[in-house]
């Protein structure tokens, strides 16, 4: 099989185990019945912009061109930091679209990858986003009506656990096991006052603690993971090639070295299983 096309982020099912998708192109390339077999991938020197498809030299964060990464609200640096998120100041690159997707229920959960983790996202990206970080297992533990509020309160929490993933770690094989919800009445707890705090100022009715919710496990197609982590990068090697041994979070491991797919949205490429 050949095909070639623009690389986007893999998409996902969650099943036992995840279901990925790769899309080249209009193509959709299902990745979870080749998995043990020869995979090559080359980039044939061209990116497009995953949003307005003009080619561009380089790619910024993760798929876009310049001029969209300094005007989109998506790319704003309020996305990797929401408790700066200033759409209440009138300041939004772009309101219709926050309004879309900043201004709705957002979900602040535990996740454990490379070990236990904070974060946050929207209702309508659960399991997606646990799947994209490699977890074996997550639940949400609060509610909160916007993005600003889930940043407040991921702040609070991260004072007490990561809020950061060890990729390397997480592709070395699955994580001991851990209670997040033991895990989560102890973070509770030990955040009771600014918990409280937050709540007086915001009202209550900014955010919700789920308490009844369970936690969701996660398995990931993977035959063999790599003793030792080595990262391929199209842009310094073109053709990446090697025996597909799994797939995890958004990276294929191949016996030669991993590649994260995500970092790599845009990209012109040709795909060979």
């Amino acid at each position: 099989m050949l095909v070639r096309g623009n690389l986007q982020k893999m998409k996902t099912t969650l099943a036992g185990p995840v279901v990925y998708q790769i899309p080249v192109g209009e193509e959709l390339i299902g990745l979870n019945d080749v998995i043990g077999s020869p995979l090559t991938l080359r980039f044939v020197s061209e990116i497009n912009c995953i949003h307005c498809g003009r080619k561009t030299n380089k790619s910024f964060s993760q798929g876009y061109c310049y001029p969209c990464f300094k005007s989109l609200a998506q790319c704003d640096m309020c996305i990797v930091k929401p408790e700066t998120c200033h759409f209440h100041e009138g300041t939004c690159r772009e309101p219709d679209w926050a309004e879309q997707h900043c201004m709705q229920d957002h979900f602040v959960y535990l996740a454990n990858s490379s070990g236990i983790k904070v974060g946050i996202t929207r209702g309508s990206q659960i399991p997606t986003r646990w799947i994209d970080q490699g977890a074996s297992s997550a639940m949400p533990i609060f509610r909160a009506k916007d993005r600003l509020v889930s940043g407040k309160l991921e702040m609070i929490l991260k004072q007490h656990v990561a809020d950061k993933t060890d990729w390397r770690r997480m592709l070395k094989g699955a994580p001991e096991d851990i209670d997040l919800t033991a895990r989560r009445d102890e973070l509770v707890d030990v955040s009771r006052a600014e918990l409280n705090q937050l709540e007086k100022t915001l009202g209550n009715d900014a955010f919700e603690f789920l308490d009844s919710e369970k936690q969701v496990s996660i398995e990931f197609p993977v035959q063999e993971y790599p003793e030792k982590i080595k990262a391929h990068n199209l842009d310094k090697t073109a053709e990446v090639s090697g025996v597909l041994k799994g797939i995890k979070g958004q990276y294929l491991i191949l016996d030669t070295g991993v590649l994260n797919i995500r970092k790599f949205g845009g990209y012109l490429v040709e795909l060979e299983i």
